[in-house]
C-alpha cells in the first residue's frame, strides 16, 4: 500500500453493499493513516469486514493507526484468528502495548492463537514496568556478528529488511549477545565487500538499559540526534531498540502529564484522550485539588479580615489589591515554568549548587521586573485615582509610593517562591510540576496580601 493522500470518503457505502472490489480500489495507494481515519467512522463489524477485504498485511498497517481504545475494542471482539495474525505482523512494541491494555480473559483467548515466538516476545515486552525503556522498546532490530564480512552483512540485511523496524543501524553482538558495537548502513555501502564488520563498526555505543526512565531515553535520542538507541539488560545483552518515533510518543505523553500536573489535574495523563474521556472522569481528576485550594484560599479571607480597619480608613487600598495578587501569580508562574523546564531538560540539578544558580539568576530578573512595575504602578495610581478623596493626613503620591513598594516586594517574593519551590520539591523526590500548579498561585496570593497590608501599616500607619 503506497503512501499518498486523496479523498476516500464514502467507504461505508461500499462496505454495506459488500462491494469488495470497490473497497480495494478506493483504498489502493492511500496512506494507512488516512484509511484508518475513514474506517474509524464505521461500526466495529463494518471495520472488520473492510479489513478482511484488505488482507492481513494491509489491515495490520491500518490497524496500527487506530486510536488505542478502538484497537482494544476490535481486539476484544470475535475475530480472534485474524487479530492473532495481525499481532504477528505488528510492530513489536505496539503489539506489546496493545496486549497490556486487554482484559485477562481476552488475552487468554487471543494469545494461544499467536505463533509461539511472537507470543513469547509479546509477553516479555509486556512484562517491563510502565514508564521504563523496556516498556517502549522494540525487539525488532538488525544484528550481526563481528566476524562477518560486509558482503555477508548486506546480504543478511536484504533478507531481514522487510521484517525490521529500521536497518539504518546494524548492531554487532558477540556469541553471548553482548553489544560490542554498531555499524551504519551508509558505512556498509562504502566499505569493501571483503572487509570484516569489526573493522568498520563503531565500538563506542551510546545505549540505555531496560530500566532507564523512558523520558531520559527520549531525551538522549534528541541529544545525540540518532534514529534509534540500543537497549541492554543487566548483563549487557542486547534486548531491543527504541526508535525516534517511540521517543516522539514519549515526549507527547510527558508534555501532557506536565501540563496537566502544572494545572493540578490528577489521575492518569495520556496524550490525545481529552474528547474520549467522559465529563465525570474529567470532574474526578480536577475536583480534589480545586476544593482543597478553595479551602486554603480562606486564609486570604482571614488576612483581609484582619486588616479590615485599614481598608475602612483608606478604601483606596482595596482598589489595587487585585493588581498585587495577579502580578504575583504571573511572575511566580513564569519563574516556576522556566525552572521546571530546566530541571526536565537536565540543565540544572536539584542540589545546593543548582539552587544557588537559580537564585542568582532569578533575583536579577525579579529585581529588574520589580523596578519597571514599581514605576508603572506608581503612575497608574496617580493617573486613575487623582480625583480620590483622601483623609487629611494622606497624600496620593504617598499612597502610590507604598503601593509601588509593596508591588516590588511582591514581585521579588513571588519570583523566588516560584523558582525555589520546584527545586526544593525535586530535591525531596516530589514532582516539581505539582508544586507549580494553582497551589503556587494560592501561596503567592496569601503572601502578597500580607506584604501589601504589612507595608501599608508600617509606612502609612493604617
Amino acid at each position: 500500500m503506497h503512501e499518498e493522500s486523496r479523498d476516500i470518503s464514502g467507504s461505508g457505502k461500499f462496505v454495506r453493499e459488500e462491494n469488495d472490489q470497490a473497497i480495494r480500489t478506493l483504498f489502493e495507494g492511500v496512506h494507512p493513516a488516512q484509511v484508518a481515519d475513514e474506517l474509524s467512522l464505521l461500526n466495529e463489524q463494518d471495520i472488520w469486514y473492510a479489513m478482511r477485504v484488505l488482507g492481513v498485511d494491509n489491515a495490520t498497517r491500518v490497524f496500527q493507526y487506530f486510536d488505542e481504545d478502538l484497537q482494544v475494542r476490535l481486539a476484544s471482539g470475535e475475530h480472534r484468528r485474524m487479530m492473532a495474525k495481525m499481532l504477528e505482523e505488528m510492530d513489536h512494541d505496539d503489539r506489546a502495548d496493545l496486549v497490556s491494555e486487554l482484559d485477562e480473559d481476552v488475552k487468554d483467548r487471543l494469545l494461544p492463537l499467536v505463533a509461539h515466538a511472537e507470543r513469547e516476545d509479546i509477553r516479555r515486552l509486556a512484562s517491563y514496568g510502565e514508564g521504563t525503556t523496556g516498556a517502549i522498546m522494540s525487539s525488532d532490530y538488525a544484528s550481526v556478528r563481528p566476524g562477518m564480512t560486509v558482503e555477508q552483512t548486506i546480504q543478511t540485511l536484504r533478507l531481514e529488511a522487510p521484517d525490521r523496524e529500521t536497518i539504518y543501524y546494524v548492531y554487532v553482538i558477540d556469541g553471548v549477545r553482548h553489544l560490542v558495537g554498531f555499524v551504519e548502513l551508509k558505512d556498509l555501502i562504502r566499505a569493501r565487500p571483503n572487509q570484516k564488520v569489526e573493522d568498520v563498526m563503531k565500538r563506542d555505543v551510546i545505549h540505555v538499559t531496560v530500566g532507564t526512565d523512558q523520558e531520559e531515553t527520549a531525551r538522549m535520542i534528541g541529544k545525540y540526534d540518532v534514529i534509534a538507541l540500543p537497549v541492554v539488560d543487566a548483563h549487557h545483552e542486547l534486548v531491543g531498540i527504541v526508535t525516534y518515533d517511540d521517543a516522539i510518543d514519549v515526549i507527547k505523553q510527558e508534555q501532557t502529564e506536565d501540563f496537566e500536573k502544572f494545572m493540578a489535574i490528577g489521575g492518569e495523563h495520556e496524550a490525545g484522550t481529552y474528547l474520549k474521556t467522559n465529563a465525570f472522569r474529567h470532574f474526578h481528576k480536577r475536583v480534589y485539588w480545586i476544593v482543597g485550594l478553595a479551602a486554603v484560599e480562606l486564609v486570604s479571607g482571614l488576612v483581609i479580615h484582619s486588616y479590615e480597619d485599614a481598608l475602612t480608613t483608606l478604601v483606596l487600598l482595596a482598589l489595587y489589591m487585585p493588581m498585587i495578587t495577579d502580578t504575583g501569580g504571573n511572575t511566580g508562574s513564569q519563574s516556576a515554568t522556566v525552572v521546571i523546564r530546566a530541571l526536565a531538560l537536565g540543565e540544572i540539578r536539584p542540589n545546593f549548587v543548582g539552587l544557588v544558580k537559580v537564585f542568582r539568576k532569578e533575583i536579577i530578573v525579579a529585581g529588574l521586573m520589580a523596578i519597571v512595575l514599581m514605576f508603572l504602578s506608581f503612575g497608574k495610581v496617580l493617573f486613575l485615582s487623582y480625583k480620590a478623596v483622601l483623609p487629611g493626613e494622606f497624600t496620593l503620591s504617598g499612597i502610590g509610593s507604598v503601593i509601588a513598594l509593596a508591588l516590588g516586594i511582591q514581585v521579588l517574593s513571588a519570583t523566588m517562591i516560584g523558582a525555589l519551590l520546584p527545586m526544593i520539591a525535586a530535591r525531596c523526590k516530589l514532582d516539581p510540576a505539582v508544586v507549580a500548579s494553582p497551589a503556587l498561585t494560592t501561596l503567592v496570593d496569601i503572601t502578597g496580601l500580607l506584604i501589601y497590608f504589612g507595608t501599608a501599616r508600617m509606612l502609612l500607619g493604617v
